[in-house]
């Protein structure tokens, strides 16, 4: 965040006439670090930022030791991180009724208000029947749990529509919705029961360090326009780039 300031301060200053006047202002790694010694950040601030990563992104042993270790306090309780946790690894491992069952023990009101993320885990239900190859349960379930919503909804019913088309080829690699039984399929249904859980609990369901690190890539975008100064191209380093000349 500190970054993303200081960058469109900068940008500030480039807008004015007498730079728009000029090439390029180039801005060297010399006063590019005493700019950000200047920034001051408390520490309280920097901990709740990695609080909030290692909760919502479930690691909660790793978060009760940064707990420990630092006297950040989690915003929510985190034995119900455990609890998410095993909703999302049971969809990710394919047992979707047993992820069902944990929710409505979690909180019964998460399915109950959220139609689209029930469709959705009765159409990963779906798939993984016809992934174990079990045609006509696959074909009843369709017929009874998922029929009736998709004529309720167009989005559900094209839904619906592509995940039987599953059932006409004999080899899933030529249907152009073979996707579906790819794990990443699993994942996308399991992150979005994961937000959902966490939005039950009155928690961001996405935590904010990725949301700060796309500030700093936009700001550092708008910023190359006008100025040559130290970036940061590599983020898992953070390493300042010396300016083009």
């Amino acid at each position: 965040m500190f970054l993303s300031r200081i960058v469109l301060r900068d940008l500030d200053s480039i807008d004015s006439p007498a730079s728009m006047a000029s090439s390029k202002k180039v801005v060297t790694r010399d006063e590019w670090e005493r700019k950000l010694r200047d920034v001051k950040i408390r520490k309280e601030d920097m901990n709740r930022l990695v609080m909030n990563f290692l909760v919502t992104e479930g690691f909660v042993d790793a978060a009760d030791k940064f707990r420990i270790e630092s006297g950040t306090q989690p915003e929510i309780d985190l034995a119900t991180i455990t609890d998410r946790m095993e909703v999302k690894k049971a969809v990710q491992s394919g047992n979707v009724q047993e992820a069902i069952e944990k929710i409505n023990d979690l909180n019964p009101t998460i399915l109950d208000t959220n139609p689209q993320l029930y469709f959705h885990l009765q159409q990963q239900k779906l798939i993984e029947l016809i992934r174990a190859g079990k045609i006509s349960e696959a074909l009843e379930f369709a017929q009874e749990e998922l029929a009736p919503r998709g004529e309720e909804n167009q989005t559900f019913l094209e839904e619906i529509e592509k995940t039987v088309a599953l059932l006409v080829f004999e080899d899933v690699k030529n249907c152009p919705y073979g996707e579906l039984l790819d794990v990443s399929q699993r994942l996308k249904t399991a992150s979005e029961v994961n937000a959902a859980i966490l939005t039950s609990q009155s928690h961001e369901k996405d935590p904010k360090l990725p949301s700060l690190l796309k500030m700093l890539l936009w700001t550092q975008n708008q910023l190359d326009e006008k100025s040559s100064y130290p970036r940061i191209n590599d983020l898992t380093t953070a390493e300042l780039q010396d300016p083009s000349i």
